[in-house]
Formats: C-alpha cells, sequence, structure tokens
C-alpha cells in the first residue's frame, strides 16, 4: 500500500497520508514520499492549492518510534540514523513552508508531536471535533524540540511550553483559540468546508499569491524596518507582474480577470 495517495481535481490538489495502521506516523518512508508529493505539486501548473489529510481514525502520530528503536542496534547506537531522519524531516516543515504553493491541514483525527509539527507548518488549518493536538514527548523522556520550531511559530510562548512541558492534548476548539488551526468544526462539514477555502483561493493570482506567501513568511523573521524595506520591493515587483497589470485593469473596468497560468 502507498503511503501517500496523491490526487487532483481541478486546481487543487490533495496529498493524504495512508498509513492508517501505524497512525500515520512520519517514517522515514512517509517523509520521502511527502517531500516527492510536494514537489510534484509545485511542478503541476494547473494546481493552485494543495491539501493535506489522513485516512484512518488519526492523522499523524508523529515519528515511528518501531521504526526508530531498531535503529539501536547500529555501532553508534542509532546516531547517524537518528540524526538522519530528523534533517529530513526538518526538511520536510521547511519544505512546506517554503512552498509556493498555499497547502491547508484536514485535520480529523489526533496529530501528535511531529505531526503536530506538521500541522503548525502548514499555512492554513482546519480540524474536527476528533482532533486532538499535542506535543507528548516529555512522557517518554524525548523532548518535542523539532516540533517546538514550528508550534512556537503559531502559538504565544507561555501557551506553547504549557504543551511542551506537559504534554497534554488540547482539542480543537483550543487549538483554534491558541492559534495553531484556523478553525474547528464538525467532522461532517470539515471536508466540505476546507474544499470551499481551497478553491476560493485557487480563483485568487497564482502570482499575488506566490508573492504573498513568500513575503508573509520573510517579513517574520526581521525586525520592523527591514521588513517594510522587504515589502516595498515584493510589492514592487508584484506591481510589475502581469497578473497585477490585469486585476487591476480588470477591477476599472468592471470584469473578471484572467490570471496568467504562471508569471
Amino acid at each position: 500500500m502507498e503511503p501517500l495517495i496523491r490526487e487532483r481535481d481541478e486546481a487543487v490538489g490533495t496529498l493524504t497520508l495512508n498509513r492508517p495502521e501505524k497512525r500515520n506516523a512520519l517514517s522515514k518512508g512517509m517523509i520521502a514520499a511527502l517531500r516527492e508529493g510536494l514537489r510534484e505539486m509545485e511542478l503541476a501548473p494547473d494546481i493552485r492549492v494543495i491539501i493535506l489529510r489522513a485516512s484512518g481514525p488519526a492523522f499523524c502520530a508523529g515519528h515511528d518510534l518501531s521504526e526508530m528503536s531498531a535503529w539501536r542496534t547500529a555501532d553508534d547506537g542509532g546516531a547517524e540514523a537518528f540524526g538522519s531522519l530528523f534533517h529530513t524531516c526538518s526538511e520536510l516543515m521547511k519544505a512546506i513552508v517554503r512552498h509556493p504553493k498555499p497547502v491547508i491541514a484536514e485535520v480529523d483525527g489526533p496529530a501528535f508531536a511531529a505531526g503536530c509539527q506538521l500541522v503548525a507548518s502548514c499555512d492554513l488549518a482546519y480540524a474536527s471535533e476528533r482532533a486532538r493536538f499535542a506535543t507528548p514527548g516529555v512522557r517518554i523522556g524525548l523532548f518535542c524540540s523539532t516540533p517546538m520550531v514550528a508550534l512556537s511559530r503559531n502559538v504565544l510562548p507561555k501557551h506553547a511550553m504549557e504543551m511542551l512541558l506537559t504534554g497534554d492534548a488540547v482539542d480543537a476548539p483550543q487549538a483554534a483559540l491558541l492559534g495553531l488551526i484556523n478553525r474547528a468544526l464538525p467532522s461532517n462539514s470539515l471536508r466540505d468546508y476546507v474544499e470551499t477555502v481551497a478553491r476560493s483561493i485557487a480563483e485568487r493570482s497564482p502570482a499575488a499569491i506566490r508573492y504573498g506567501k513568500r513575503s508573509f513568511y520573510d517579513q517574520l523573521e526581521v525586525g520592523l524596518d527591514e521588513a517594510y524595506l522587504q515589502m516595498g520591493r515584493i510589492m514592487t515587483e508584484n506591481m510589475l507582474a502581469g497578473d497585477a497589470k490585469e486585476g487591476i485593469g480588470a477591477f476599472l473596468e468592471k470584469r473578471e480577470p484572467k490570471w496568467m497560468a504562471s508569471d
């Protein structure tokens, strides 16, 4: 069985984690499949938005601890394998943030440890009443340090620390209040809502979305003065793009814009 299901429906691409028997844990194979799937969606000019969802009762349980434990038999106790796993997982999370197309997490089950990190790394996230979010590594003697990177960039420090220090799970309504997800929804309406959001974004200018996503994360990493300098340059670049000319012209002429496939 393939660890990842890739689907396309017009301008919306979907990547579905497909190891329900392992609670969609981020094994080496799953991480590789996700990176490949994201790259495939990036290269598809007709795909404008990506939905990340999961099969089975769990969204993602984090790393595959059984796989990791088996590496301890190596001469170095697993050090090289562990380092490689955490590096490739970090590269996956960065690939989501740096992906030119918006990535939306559709969470209909628990998302723990690196699974919580995966949700936090997505641009938007919506969850059902079946969802739970936790960074429970502290309970097994392994502090969730890499999940902390994404978590602390979404949740206020004291709330992030509470999740990290206690390992306690939060439900979807609480996760929405903390800023980890955008909205909590009933399970029976989650998919329709996410697809509606995805199709709404897909109707916007691909060039503007690409400029906007990149600049959003870039400006978060610098000071106020530098942020305004950088964003001024980005807006100038965006203004010179074909879609901006078309969009402004359509607005002034009171007609629907016709976006370019790429710019």
